[in-house]
């Protein structure tokens, strides 16, 4: 049977999460009353609380989740997942081709440097630790957690790291100090951080959109320059910029 509302004949919207912007999305289609499914990779310990029901876990690649779609008779999905999330994005881009499946990704915009920013642009997380292969810095290394392993060689620095759960034992970076929170972040809260660790050099990826925007702007305001991740290169796709945009690409594929 199709996955919908039990006061709808609306079919039902997978939602690749992981987001801010997913959770916006399930919370507007739950006021809506518009069926959906918000999946998660599973990297996040205690994801938050969602209006919709959620899965966890992966898909078994491309194909898995062509499977996944015609089982459950999915009737569209949003790709609402992390910028960086690229290898989900690529199968999800292959699995709604073989599933005949209407798909359309929420992709916020790319954070861009003003005047004051002294930023250095690298293609990806090795060339991000290449960068910093020089005299030891106390560094704010604001990439999640999957990659931190890349940074484990360069001893000479301190690290600064923000995880959204707290570190596994074999967490690999030996001298730094970790902080267990959850954004949105404010730009006062990371001014304050960033001084009292005394950052002299951020590195991050171009996640985009305002709830980690704030280290970018203290960096800013502190003069610290930054070592930018740029983004993978992903498939062309249907895009939608903001939570309006997808809503009205659903009302028209919806009909309601």
């Amino acid at each position: 049977m199709p996955m919908i509302d039990s006061h709808s004949d609306i079919p039902t919207t997978l939602i690749l999460g992981g987001t801010t912007e997913a959770s916006r999305l399930a919370q507007a289609m739950a006021e809506a009353g518009w069926p959906a499914l918000l999946s998660y990779a599973g990297r996040v310990a205690t994801p938050r609380a969602q209006p919709v029901p959620v899965r966890v876990g992966g898909f078994g690649g491309a194909e898995g989740l062509a499977t996944f779609l015609r089982d459950k008779r999915i009737g569209q999905v949003i790709d609402a997942t992390h910028p960086f999330a690229a290898q989900i994005s690529r199968n999800a881009v292959r699995a709604c081709t073989m599933a005949d499946v209407p798909l359309c990704a929420s992709e916020r915009a790319a954070w861009t440097a003003g005047p004051q920013d002294d930023w250095t642009h690298v293609p990806d997380i090795t060339s991000a630790a290449a960068a910093l292969d020089g005299p030891g810095k106390r560094v704010f290394l604001a990439i999640g957690r999957q990659h931190l392993a890349d940074f484990a060689h360069l001893a000479q620095h301190r690290f600064l790291v923000r995880l959204v759960d707290a570190p596994a034992p074999d967490f690999p970076l030996r001298n730094a100090e970790v902080i267990v929170a959850r954004g949105p972040f404010r730009l006062e809260d990371d001014l304050d951080l960033m001084r009292a660790h005394g950052t002299e050099l951020l590195v991050t990826k171009n996640a985009g959109g305002t709830g980690a925007e704030a280290k970018i702007l203290a960096a800013r305001t502190l003069g610290i320059p930054v070592v930018m991740i740029d983004r993978p290169d992903l498939p062309d796709r249907p895009l939608c910029g903001t939570l309006a945009e997808v809503m009205d690409w659903l009302h028209a594929r919806l009909g309601v």
